[in-house]
């Protein structure tokens, strides 16, 4: 037995004014994504912002549905519009939003495990890490890379 360890290395900012002016931008782009959320049920509205590698940056945001699990998660929605619309264009950054009854959250909304592997799954395709930032009120997390949100990605599966 060999007892490992696992690091997640990740910035830690409590206000966007701490962040580099791109950062700040992808910040108010996701809180501002969370206008076009319909979350009827939930009352929870994610935004999610999406640099791609040539400047260009796409919004989503959460959609939900009455015949639960017909709905989509903020980030999927972007990163599928972006896969589908723009798909050799690698990604540079996805800034996520998640407020509460029209409340931005004081701690930031992790994104849930399917939203994590369609990350995971991004970053493979392109070959190349992205930087996610996960926005509250009170905190913003930035990590440069997808391992460091989903720890042992699953990629068990080759594609040639």
């Amino acid at each position: 037995m060999a007892d490992k360890k696992y690091i997640i290395n990740y910035e830690e900012f409590t206000s966007a004014s701490q962040m580099t002016p791109e950062d700040q931008e992808m910040v108010a782009a996701a809180i501002q994504a969370q206008k076009g959320s319909y979350s009827p049920y939930s009352k929870f509205q994610v935004g999610a912002a999406l640099k791609l590698e040539n400047g260009l940056v796409l919004k989503g945001a959460n959609q939900e549905n009455a015949a639960y699990p017909s709905g989509l998660c903020a980030e999927r929605t972007v990163m599928f519009f972006a896969g589908a619309n723009y798909p050799d264009i690698p990604f540079d950054t996805l800034a996520i939003a998640g407020a509460d009854h029209g409340v931005l959250c004081e701690s930031p909304a992790s994104p849930c495990g399917s939203c994590r592997q369609v990350m995971a799954e991004y970053q493979k395709k392109h070959k190349k890490p992205f930087n996610i930032i996960l926005v509250g009120s009170k905190r913003i997390r930035k990590f440069h890379c997808v391992d460091d949100v989903l720890p042992f990605i699953f990629d068990s599966l080759t594609v040639e």
